[in-house]
């Protein structure tokens, strides 16, 4: 693209983020397959979260859970593994190889070298790296006779994953470590282990582990780059700070991507300059009507980027985020966040506005047909997000 920059305006950019995010009403999903394709990555450290993202976008979202579940644990066609800023998340399985190559060799040999330094001089030299891969060769290969096991399972089979060290010997925060719980870590980043179904309902925390499925290795450099193109054709435009903060990569890393991706440079609104996709800068046009949505704590749309001022007004943070800049459930009119929602012991799903600037009638009853939509779906279970926010609290105790 020669000259000057293609301008993309507010209004364009929640058309985009509507029609692309699957949440305006013409663009939901058949299968969660399929907003997860869309988006990238789903937001897995919430398990909840996952459920109620996927619903928000599904055309018919009455059997969201039954579905996901299938996806996750069944087909195996949707992952739930370690990511980018070492956070887990819950991609299509074909992106297990690009996300691996792109983001988590580096975090994973830096949390291996970081637990084999801490087991040693925690265990005064008495657990060593050799002992380490031996007892990591036992318990993979345990987790492969299993299909799926607990951590309390896996120490049946190899008990020496009991054994126990010192974190930071001598300092403030010293504490005992358990080699099991440290060491799956270290294999979910390495990708050698992924989640598996939990124990309870979909609401739980508490996994089972699985070995991870083969995936080739790819060249990293070339995997950032294809990662990068599928984020900003889902996320674009977006700024060399938003990639920056979504990827976790280093800044050169991050340009030499943008690079090798082709990614186009836009205009933005408040001067700044944005990224779309090779081929996608040309106008997009809003979807045929305004759509109200309910999005979950930690839902991938909100949590993209950390500018998010051109959909969701800056006054609204403190009763929507908690104080590490998690945000909580939030209510959605026509691209932008207008308040929140929490669900109420009874499963009624209560919602507040807080910006009702254009927010009339039809906003009105849109968003309490979308609380209606999700309290069918969500039926007898009850929902309370890891994350919680001033208002969440507030909404889900009167």
């Amino acid at each position: 693209m020669t000259g000057k920059p293609r301008h993309i305006g507010v209004a364009e950019r929640r058309a985009r983020l509507g029609l692309r995010q699957r949440l305006a009403g013409g663009a939901r999903a058949a299968a969660p397959e399929e907003v997860a394709d869309s988006l990238v990555a789903l937001h897995g450290t919430d398990p909840a979260a996952v459920y109620l993202a996927v619903g928000a976008r599904l055309t018919d979202a009455r059997r969201t859970v039954e579905r996901v579940e299938r996806a996750l644990y069944e087909d195996r066609s949707l992952v739930r593994m370690h990511g980018m800023r070492h956070t887990v998340f819950v991609f299509p399985v074909g992106l297990a190889a690009l996300v691996h190559a792109s983001t988590g060799l580096d975090i994973a040999a830096k949390a291996r070298a970081g637990l084999v330094k801490d087991m040693i001089a925690g265990s005064d030299g008495r657990l060593t790296e050799a002992w380490l891969d031996e007892v990591e060769a036992s318990a993979l290969a345990a987790l492969a006779r299993r299909g799926e096991a607990t951590v309390n399972e896996l120490t049946g089979d190899e008990p020496r994953l009991r054994e126990q060290f010192v974190y930071a010997p001598g300092k403030s925060y010293e504490g005992v470590h358990t080699v099991s719980s440290q060491l799956m870590r270290v294999l979910g980043v390495e990708g050698k282990v992924v989640r598996g179904r939990p124990l309870g309902s979909w609401t739980s925390s508490r996994f089972r582990w699985a070995v991870a499925p083969p995936h080739p290795p790819l060249p990293p450099a070339e995997a950032r780059a294809e990662l990068l193109d599928r984020w900003l054709t889902a996320c674009g435009p977006a700024t060399e700070a938003d990639l920056k903060w979504w990827t976790g990569w280093k800044a050169g890393d991050l340009r030499r991507a943008l690079a090798a991706s082709g990614a186009v440079a836009v205009s933005l609104d408040d001067g700044a300059t944005g990224y779309v996709a090779a081929g996608d800068e040309g106008r997009v046009d809003g979807p045929d009507a305004p759509w109200a949505a309910l999005l979950p704590g930690l839902d991938p749309t909100p949590m993209s980027r950390p500018d998010r001022d051109w959909f969701l007004e800056p006054s609204l943070r403190p009763a929507l985020f908690d104080r590490s800049g998690n945000v909580g459930p939030t209510v959605w009119w026509d691209g932008r966040v207008v308040g929140g929602w929490a669900q109420r012991p009874d499963g009624e799903i209560a919602w507040r506005l807080l910006d009702t600037a254009g927010v009339g009638r039809e906003a009105r009853g849109a968003v309490a047909a979308e609380a209606d939509r999700l309290r069918a779906w969500v039926g007898d279970a009850r929902i309370t997000p890891r994350f919680r926010t001033p208002l969440e609290r507030e909404l889900s105790e009167k």
